[in-house]
């Protein structure tokens, strides 16, 4: 009889403070925030609530716990304290109520009653980071990536990240070239940690969706459920955020969301096509957070690794290609490995669907557009050496301590070209000029923006670009 008064009490008790929050706050704020908690127990004059996410019970102890307490004094002046804990569900069954005055302040008994409250949901339903998140691909794990020396730290790298929960480094900051990887690695990583651990929450999708979903929630003022789809994840993983590059609202956004799951110990994995000093027009702030766990690079690729995917290539693919066709593969295309796999795909396709076998020469014939364009490729040397006849100076001034703008201009020029029109990295194009890869950063940068107004240099610029045949 006791235990059922007691029932009634707090059930008007809750009901009651329901309604002034719903008053005071709003529909709006209500349903979004105060409607899905639940109560988890009452015992010595605390109450126990339930709140679904880690994030809502950071947003109501900001803005909502201290006017709940007082509500809830208002309608029953026993009451000390009022204080929240995270349970994900919250579908309570009304029979289990038990209250215990002489119970520890600190273990209140669990309150479960459906009745009493309406009904908890989570602001993000259980499919809301699969909805957005982007599919991954099957072929892409760690059993299928061919590990060589360009790519060995960025593979031991991602393998870390993805086989504990408490790694050193975070973010972990992939970059390379296109069709070197990354995005095979970041498959892969989220292929082993929902495979190995389904508990975790992972979001994984490109820097060109996680800025559309936050304009839509611009659109719809729905920022809330946004703010919660992406700070309520055990991993996030975002691939070419270069493209968030020049987008204000978003990189701010972005740097929130960073910040958040980074304090509560989430992991952060990212891809792009350049190291974090080297993206422009990102926040110098996002620079430093991009570049503060573990920043990983991958070369171009070697003869050697080539060979070593083409040859796992074919044997998933159970196709007959002679070794000699696969090494000529190997040497004649180099640019990426996406490009290296389209041409295997293509000579395969060709083989089936003629019915004749592959060869070298049926090799150099079908692919003769694709090697035509691999065999043509610009060097720094070569790009040195053209700059200096167009602008009359000798290769040394390109390389000297001459700083006379007569000298500068076609230094920067070069640099700039050399980074455009080349796969060297930017040490690599410094140690031709004799500079360190910040002066190149600088010198692109300035060619970047001196084409905005100058005609004269985006016009030898261009001409220089057709002079290389590029």
């Amino acid at each position: 009889m006791a235990e059922s008064l007691i029932k009634n009490q707090v059930s008007e008790q809750w009901g009651l403070v329901r309604n002034d929050l719903r008053d005071e706050f709003g529909e709006s704020a209500f349903s979004s925030w105060l409607e899905p908690m639940a109560i988890g127990g009452m015992a010595s004059g605390r109450v126990k609530m339930f709140v679904p996410t880690r994030f809502m019970k950071d947003w109501i102890l900001k803005n909502y716990s201290d006017r709940i307490q007082s509500i809830w004094q208002e309608h029953n002046p026993e009451i000390k304290e009022v204080y929240f804990e995270v349970k994900a569900s919250c579908g309570m069954d009304s029979s289990r109520l038990v209250s215990n005055n002489s119970a520890s302040e600190t273990e209140a008994p669990v309150l479960n009653t459906a009745p009493i409250v309406a009904p908890c949901h989570s602001l993000v339903p259980a499919s809301g980071v699969e909805d957005i998140s982007a599919p991954l691909d099957s072929r892409y794990t760690f059993a299928n990536f061919v590990v060589g020396k360009p790519n060995e730290f960025a593979y031991a790298a991602a393998r870390r990240v993805a086989e504990s929960k408490d790694v050193s480094f975070n973010p972990l900051y992939l970059y390379s070239s296109v069709g070197l990887g990354k995005t095979h690695l970041m498959h892969a990583i989220a292929w082993h940690i929902r495979q190995q651990d389904p508990s975790r929450t992972v979001l994984y999708l490109s820097a060109e969706k996680f800025m559309y979903k936050f304009v839509q929630a611009l659109r719809s003022k729905d920022t809330m459920h946004f703010k919660e789809q992406f700070r309520s994840v055990d991993v996030l993983m975002i691939d070419d955020v270069q493209f968030i590059s020049g987008k204000d609202a978003t990189q701010e956004e972005f740097f929130h969301t960073f910040n958040a799951l980074i304090d509560e110990g989430k992991q952060i994995i990212l891809s792009a096509d350049k190291s974090p000093t080297e993206l422009d027009g990102m926040e110098s702030r996002l620079k430093t957070r991009l570049g503060c766990g573990l920043v990983a690079d991958i070369h171009p690729t070697t003869y050697e690794l080539r060979l070593g995917i083409l040859q796992s290539k074919v044997m998933a693919m159970g196709s007959d290609v002679p070794p000699e066709v696969i090494e000529f593969l190997a040497s004649h295309i180099s640019t990426n490995v996406r490009e290296l796999e389209g041409a295997l795909k293509r000579l395969v396709a060709h083989a089936e669907l003629i019915g004749r076998q592959i060869t070298l020469d049926s090799t150099k014939e079908i692919l003769k557009d694709l090697l035509c364009a691999c065999d043509r490729k610009i060097t720094v040397d070569e790009i040195q050496t053209k700059v200096a006849e167009y602008f009359k100076i000798r290769i040394a001034d390109l390389r000297s301590e001459r700083r006379e703008r007569s000298v500068a201009s076609p230094r920067q020029i070069a640099m700039y070209l050399a980074k455009k029109l080349t796969v060297r990295s930017l040490p690599d194009i410094g140690r031709k000029f004799d500079r360190d890869h910040t002066t190149v950063m600088h010198a692109v940068k300035k060619v970047e923006e001196l084409m905005q107004t100058d005609s004269a240099l985006s016009e030898d610029i261009l001409l220089l670009t057709r002079i290389l045949g590029a």
